[in-house]
């Protein structure tokens, strides 16, 4: 993947127009909220990445809650009559289609009026096995076929489902439009400055590759020049095979790899054994699927910077 230093105006215009694609009817003159008598646009997020979005975004016109609560594990959530209630009654939904099954099946019984599904503001790709070959060695058979969902951990498709769901609140209030943009923009120059520091620093280091709990940073990866190798799949409750956790062992030797990251939402137990027998060291690299007190920094931002350093760290960055 070519990486894009700055969010191209093509993009900017595609990424709306896939927004309002995905918008239902909603006539125009609607006030910002008419089910909310604070006069507010009620958001429904599915997860943190979306919620972080609302908020920054939506600002004071919107009041934003969350289906996932802080320190739940996002991808096997359920939905309570409660949350399947709310859905009915909420003005949007901004949610990722293959992240949360749960979700999708209850956004589509949804009468909301707005639905914005990020994964149609960007460009969702196969990032295939957990596996890499060496020179000289067969590729390895594909064990993930699914569109990985991982986008907002690339800031550069991140900034662009921003401006997508810029473009879906404008719609559905459009008297304040023009806070939306302002917010949005401000958003999408964090965003592209976060992009310009991962670039450089990640741009000479001693080992390209990493080692992470389960295969959630593929896009990052792929777009710092780097490769991830993943105890498990895209699903971090799977269990890796004995043969999974050997390979591993000979990868880190071949690679230089020096550390195994774990997350702070899921199980740390198969990373450290990793790391025990192949004598590395531990570290947290945060996918970012909620915040808790265990987080390194309270928001996205934050959180992706602390990342950062884990990887320059790990990787022996110069």
């Amino acid at each position: 993947m070519n990486v894009r230093r700055l969010i191209s105006g093509t993009a900017i215009a595609a990424a709306t127009a896939l927004g309002l694609g995905t918008l239902s009817a909603c006539s125009s003159d609607s006030s910002a909220a008419d089910g909310n008598s604070d006069g507010k646009l009620d958001v429904v997020a599915s997860f943190y990445p979306m919620q972080y979005l609302a908020e920054q975004i939506g600002g004071g016109r919107v009041s934003v809650t969350t289906l996932t609560e802080p320190g739940q594990e996002p991808h096997d959530l359920e939905i309570s009559a409660k949350q399947t209630a709310q859905l009915q009654e909420t003005d949007a939904v901004l949610y990722l289609k293959g992240l949360q099954p749960a979700v999708d099946e209850a956004v589509s019984q949804s009468a909301a009026k707005t639905k914005i599904d990020a994964a149609t503001l960007t460009s969702l790709e196969d990032h295939g096995s957990t596996e890499h070959s060496h020179e000289g060695e067969e590729a390895p058979a594909e064990e993930e076929s699914a569109l990985d969902p991982h986008v907002w951990l690339d800031p550069v498709k991140y900034a662009e489902i921003a401006d997508g769901v810029s473009a879906a609140f404008q719609k559905a209030d459009p008297a304040g439009a023009a806070e939306y943009k302002k917010n949005a923009e401000a958003l999408t120059a964090k965003l592209t400055s976060l992009d310009t520091s991962f670039e450089d620093g990640l741009k000479n280091t001693a080992s390209k590759v990493f080692f992470t709990n389960h295969a959630a940073f593929g896009y990052l990866a792929e777009r710092y020049g780097l490769t991830q190798e993943a105890i498990t799949g895209v699903d971090p409750e799977s269990e890796p095979s004995a043969a999974r956790m050997k390979e591993l062992q000979e990868e880190a030797k071949a690679d230089g790899v020096t550390t195994v990251f774990y997350e702070t939402l899921v199980s740390d137990k198969t990373a450290k054994t990793l790391a025990e027998d192949a004598n590395l060291r531990t570290d947290v690299l945060d996918p970012l699927e909620g915040i808790t007190e265990k987080s390194r920094g309270d928001d996205y931002i934050a959180v992706m910077e602390a990342n950062l350093k884990a990887l320059q760290t790990a990787l022996g960055a110069k």
